[in-house]
């Protein structure tokens, strides 16, 4: 035998390969998280919804299947907007929370990806007689129910699909005990005769380089049974308060997208605040230009603010 054969044969190889009409196409990954929502305050207020969470890698909101990467055109502008967290209520009446902030990565040539703010939580009271009560919020997750005892009960926040999940509903016979705030990746947790709803669990995803947890809703406030913690979800959820030990509610975590927890009447803060969210986007390739000064690893790009990135 030649020695060359061995090469003759791989020579045979390479004529047999065609090129698929693809190799220049770049596509990119990516997570947008928007922000959390804020917690009610008073009597068994509810935690709030995570921000919604839509992502390329490993797991997106709402227990649907990944999303499809995007096809990136050189030259073009992508704009990326952050949502904000949203305000707890600081009010006596129970009121003024909101939902957070809008996540958004648009351009020319793709469908525009948002991401929903998640719902604020509810709230219950009874100042002289009069009730102030305000259902759970909608969003990317929803915002938790309140349980106000004879005052009534006050429904939960819808999540979206693809997003993120309900807010935990509203049982009976637990008398003035929040539920959580809906999470990415699970519905907000109920009450019990000695616990409030802790936070619907978000979902992790190895987008950054490491896993982490996106999208935890707040925890519910527990009003009068005992110092039980109803912790906020995985992926930044903010946990409620205890009035019992004056236990203030936590804030949703910043840049993942958490949502406030409900806060206790007799606490100084009110509910939670929401936490940010977050956009990442990696494409493979270094970007041509960028604004908003995200974090460059690799090629993966972190917003942490709004801005934009061009290929």
């Amino acid at each position: 035998m030649s020695r060359f054969g061995s090469r003759s044969r791989v020579g045979q190889y390479l004529s047999d390969w065609m090129p698929t009409g693809d190799e220049s196409i770049v596509r990119a990954d990516y997570l947008v998280v928007a922000g959390g929502g804020g917690g009610g305050w008073g009597s068994g207020a509810g935690g709030a919804g995570a921000g919604g969470v839509r992502c390329t890698k490993d797991a997106t909101g709402g227990g649907l299947s990944v999303e499809t990467k995007f096809v990136v055109t050189l030259g073009v502008t992508y704009t990326i907007t952050v949502g904000g967290g949203g305000n707890g209520s600081t009010s006596p009446t129970g009121t003024g929370q909101s939902n957070g902030g809008n996540s958004v990565v648009s351009g020319t040539g793709i469908t525009t990806i948002t991401s929903l703010g998640g719902g604020y939580g509810s709230s219950y009271q009874n100042l002289g007689g009069t009730p102030q009560n305000n259902a759970g919020g909608n969003g990317g997750s929803g915002g938790g129910a309140a349980f106000g005892g004879t005052g009534g009960t006050f429904a939960s926040g819808i999540g979206t699909a693809g997003q993120g999940f309900d807010g935990g509903p509203a049982g009976s016979g637990f008398s003035y005990m929040g539920c959580g705030g809906g999470g990415a990746g699970a519905i907000g947790g109920g009450t019990t005769s000695t616990t409030a709803g802790a936070g619907g669990i978000g979902i992790a995803t190895t987008i950054s380089g490491s896993s982490v947890y996106y999208g935890g809703g707040g925890g519910g406030e527990n009003q009068s049974v005992n110092t039980n913690l109803a912790l906020g979800g995985s992926g930044g959820g903010g946990n409620g308060g205890v009035r019992l030990n004056s236990t203030e509610a936590q804030n949703g975590t910043a840049n993942r997208g958490g949502g406030g927890g409900g806060g206790t009447d007799n606490g100084i803060s009110g509910g939670g605040e929401g936490g940010s969210g977050v956009v990442i986007i990696d494409a493979g390739v270094v970007a041509a230009s960028t604004t908003g000064s995200p974090s460059l690893s690799g090629t993966i790009y972190t917003f942490t603010g709004s801005g934009s990135i061009t290929f």
